[in-house]
């Protein structure tokens, strides 16, 4: 039975990877599609705009094409936000509007940070490395593989969502961005590395996100 969860989790693992490999192309008409899906779920009563319109940058993005934003995170960026907004539709919303709390008057981009949570999260875990053992959050992460395949998506969203309440708490302005993020990760691996959690829905901040 061990051999065949460790399967499992390679199997998961390597599809990770696959994914994480495949960088944004605005040529491909999945990828066009996908973006304008992310539009759809982020303002569902407004008009799709076209690929290349300011309209964007009321998402988050640094400016008309979007397509320029995802050179760290890559197509698996822009599956997490979609999930995110899909899966846990609440917090999505309320993050992408800054609803919460007092907000600063230079605020971080939604959609930038998004993806920028997509890649270092992807580095936290280690997750280009074939050793599945090779951080205490690596293997935690592992064990939650095994129970959920979209463990790593669950994680984004949470991630996304422990950062907005740093921010907050800090009251931090868009330069201190990098640091908050830094911190809310290091929180994550904290979380990661208890032991015996099994699922992403188990760890002590997931009651922070909102279906």
């Amino acid at each position: 039975q061990e051999s065949n969860a460790t399967n499992i989790i390679e199997e998961r693992l390597k599809f990770l990877r696959q994914r994480l490999n495949v960088p944004f192309d605005c040529s491909a008409v999945k990828h066009q599609d996908a973006l304008k899906e992310l539009w759809r779920l982020a303002y569902p009563n407004r008009e799709l705009p076209p690929l290349k319109s300011d309209l964007w940058k009321e998402m988050g993005w640094q400016n008309s094409d979007p397509a320029t934003d995802f050179r760290s995170g890559g197509f698996m960026s822009l599956e997490n936000l979609i999930y995110f907004a899909r899966n846990y539709p609440d917090s999505f919303h309320r993050l992408l509007h800054k609803a919460d709390g007092e907000r600063a008057e230079w605020e971080y981009p939604f959609a930038v940070a998004g993806v920028n949570i997509s890649y270092m999260l992807a580095q936290m875990l280690d997750l280009q490395s074939e050793n599945r053992r090779s951080s205490k959050a690596r293997v935690g992460f592992a064990q939650l593989l095994e129970d959920d395949e979209m463990a790593f998506d669950n994680l984004f969203c949470l991630a996304f969502q422990m950062l907005d309440a740093q921010w907050l708490a800090r009251r931090a302005s868009y330069m201190e961005f990098n640091e908050v993020l830094k911190s809310t990760l290091g929180q994550l691996e904290q979380e990661l590395t208890i032991g015996g959690v099994s699922r992403v829905q188990n760890l002590p901040s997931f009651r922070m996100l909102r279906r």
